[in-house]
């Protein structure tokens, strides 16, 4: 044997060695097998080696019994081993219990499978409520066994009651619950409910698939679907209420119309018409609830890293001047593409984007942020200072003062006027802080507007003309997005759902314009959503706002008689 095979075999034999000394631990020798079990996931050996350890007295701990109950679980599908699975399983767990081992979640959820798969819903939903008897907390997959095992038994009040539970913990819904939810209700002919969950997975899924949109399809077309009888005399105000403190793309007052509906599989052209009703689909952003959360979620963040002075006053500056459409991160915009050897900050290409934020929006000027330190060194410029004072008369910047970050202002004034903010910043870092803001993502796309400068040419990437959720109409059609099997945008299905009844019980609502015939910036792709526009267009700013050179001071312009940008 050459030196290197005699090497390789020395390490062979020291291994077999040490396991051996390892192994004169039966504990330690049975969990080693029992890993070879799991890893190989074959139920047989782990029962073999289970009834094995029972009679030699092996002190199991909490690890041995759920990697037991975690086989039996996984493998009760199996036909040829179910009887088996069921049979050790339940025995093993009350083994555990008679041992005083306390079980902890991942315990409690393969119990529960199991008890689901022998179909017994009340003793996995039982199971879950004990947990915290354990001192343990339940997860989604905790409670699925006992919510699909009383959905596949079409018993819809039980499947209620767990979904109840699993709100009073916390416990948020994904796409197979809600849907297998869906489809029990409309089983059942719960087309309250049916409704319900409908707007549930707009909120909680983009696209749906394809087997949730059978679900959805096999509603509407159904006897019972077609049966439902919605208001007849909705009136049009209170829809157009619901759609704008929704945020667009649903007014929740529930059905409309009556007789059967029209299903179509369609699909949705670059301005978000249906190419099968030519109905507009809209961008839809969180609703009033969501944004007033965000916005509390944010100035408090600010005031524990702020000086909480400054943001204060700001705050207040910011409810007497609510009228602005557009903010601008002025540093991100201002430093974009200026790392090189005589970069520095690009007051023309910010100067490039508020003149076609002012353009565009029809002669309203942007609220520009910038850093206190920034205006200074721009002031000292004749050429900057000149676009400086022209932002400040028209009452267009806003200065944050030394030691802030004007991160959180241009985001808190974005969220709280629900206006476009002008960055590229992707605001990771806010997300972090904002962690469980489901919405953040949907908000971002309804108001964040990317640019580029191609050649020294501003481009805006301004947000999508409609977005990717389940809609319902003022005339109560309903519009779903399925998941593109290809994952090209191309492929994508979506359902056309439409009433003929319908079209008449609601009056058009008219898009959302001032007296003077102009749409707002912020509604160019979806005048029907917007939620301060009456209120901006009342809106009289009378104050004017001294230039101040003070760190602590925030500078603003005048506001009124603005003139175009130069």
């Amino acid at each position: 044997m050459d030196a290197t095979n005699h090497t390789i075999g020395s390490k062979d034999w020291k291994t077999k060695q040490n396991k051996k000394k390892n192994f004169k631990n039966p504990e330690a020798k049975f969990q080693f097998e029992l890993n070879s079990c799991s890893k190989a996931k074959d139920l047989r050996a782990a029962i073999s080696l289970y009834d094995e350890g029972v009679s030699c007295n092996t002190r199991f701990n909490q690890h041995h019994f759920n990697a037991l109950l975690y086989l039996c679980s996984t493998t009760v599908a199996d036909p040829s081993l179910r009887d088996s699975a069921l049979d050790y399983g339940f025995r093993i767990f009350n083994h555990m219990l008679n041992l005083s081992i306390n079980p902890n979640e991942a315990t409690v959820t393969a119990v529960a499978r199991l008890a689901a798969a022998k179909g017994d819903g009340d003793y996995a939903f039982e199971l879950v409520k004990s947990i915290g008897e354990y001192k343990a907390l339940p997860r989604l997959r905790t409670y699925d066994p006992a919510l699909f095992c009383f959905c596949e038994h079409l018993d819809a009040d039980k499947a209620y009651e767990v979904e109840e539970h699993m709100k009073m913990l916390g416990v948020g819904l994904e796409e197979a619950e809600l849907a297998a939810l869906l489809k029990v209700s409309a089983e059942n002919g719960r087309a309250d409910k049916v409704y319900e969950y409908l707007h549930k997975l707009r909120s909680t899924v983009r696209c749906v698939s394809e087997s949730t949109a059978l679900i959805i399809e096999d509603w509407f077309c159904s006897s019972r679907g077609c049966e439902v009888v919605g208001e007849v005399n909705l009136d049009a105000g209170r829809v157009k209420e619901g759609i704008l403190r929704h945020g667009g793309g649903w007014h929740g007052l529930g059905w409309v119309g009556k007789g059967d509906w029209i299903v179509r599989k369609t699909s949705v052209d670059d301005e978000g018409h249906c190419c099968s009703c030519n109905e507009k689909l809209v961008c839809v952003d969180i609703d009033d609830e969501e944004t007033e959360k965000f916005a509390q979620s944010v100035a408090a963040l600010a005031m524990e890293r702020e000086v909480k002075a400054n943001f204060s006053d700001f705050q207040d500056w910011l409810e007497k001047h609510a009228c602005y459409e557009a903010i601008v991160d002025g540093a991100n915009i201002g430093l974009y593409q200026q790392n090189f050897a005589d970069g520095g900050f690009s007051i023309s290409q910010l100067n490039d984007v508020v003149k076609e934020l002012y353009n565009q929006s029809g002669n309203k000027w942007p609220l520009v942020f910038l850093h206190n330190k920034r205006l200074k060194g721009l002031m000292e410029n004749p050429s900057s200072k000149k676009l400086v004072e022209e932002w400040m008369n028209n009452g267009a910047l806003y200065t944050t003062p030394n030691g802030s970050n004007d991160d959180w202002y241009w985001l808190y004034a974005a969220v709280k006027l629900r206006c476009l903010l002008v960055t590229n910043d992707e605001m990771r870092d806010h997300i972090f802080e904002l962690i469980g803001s489901s919405f953040f993502n949907q908000w971002k796309e309804r108001h964040q507007v990317h640019y580029t400068f191609v050649k020294g040419n501003l481009k805006l990437q301004m947000p999508p003309s409609y977005s990717l959720v389940i809609q319902e109409s003022e005339k109560g059609s309903w519009h779903v997005p399925s998941t593109p099997g290809s994952g090209n945008e191309c492929s994508r299905t979506w359902l056309c759902i439409t009433r003929p009844s319908a079209q008449d019980v609601v009056a058009t609502i008219s898009n959302v314009v001032d007296a003077s015939g102009k749409v707002h910036l912020l509604l160019r792709q979806n005048p029907k959503d917007h939620h301060c526009l009456n209120r901006c267009a009342n809106s009289v700013l009378s104050s004017d706002s001294q230039v101040s050179e003070n760190s602590t001071t925030s500078l603003t312009g005048k506001r009124k008689e603005r003139s175009p940008p130069s």
